[in-house]
């Protein structure tokens, strides 16, 4: 792979710039040094790969500790792929269980909804009142996990394209 600018590691990556930035910043990849008498850094193709495989391992839902992570096993000659496979594991657990969380709260939604006659004046909506008193319309679906999941944030085509994305 050739050595390209910021910009086509970018779009070869199929990130922005500054989320190339932000990678950089949290030290998942390294800022290539500044060449002499230019203002254009040049990255190694092996930058794009590793971008790249930070983007899919978010895409899994990974974290970008976790990501870090995996990026230490995989530049260590004497790791197993076990430890992989366990981290793969523990977090095929965790989704699965913001998916019951999920279905939950679902359930509780379908309940207030149902209670909700659609229409006449705020002081008599059902489902603010269950809001304020969850007991009244979200006791027939159990109770709501105690925290919500987590929103993910995603790094596809509406991502972190912006100032503000933070991958």
């Amino acid at each position: 792979m050739r050595r390209v600018t910021i910009g086509e590691a970018a779009r070869q990556a199929g990130v922005g710039v500054e989320t190339i930035r932000f990678y950089e910043r949290r030290g998942l990849i390294e800022q290539p040094p500044a060449p002499a008498g230019r203002r254009v850094r040049i990255y190694p193709g092996e930058a794009v790969k590793r971008i790249r495989f930070i983007r899919q391992a978010q895409q899994l839902g990974f974290t970008l500790r976790e990501i870090e992570e995996l990026l230490t096993l995989r530049a260590d000659p004497i790791a197993d792929c076990s430890a992989v496979r366990e981290q793969a594991i523990t977090k095929l657990q965790e989704v699965r269980r913001k998916i019951a969380q999920l279905r939950e709260i679902g359930k509780a939604l379908e309940t207030v909804i149902a209670a909700c006659p659609g229409r006449g004046g705020l002081q008599a909506c059902s489902i603010l009142d269950a809001l304020v008193e969850p007991d009244l319309a979200i006791k027939a679906s159990g109770p709501l996990p105690s925290t919500p999941p987590k929103r993910a944030r995603r790094n596809g085509a509406a991502g972190p394209r912006t100032h503000r994305s933070a991958p």
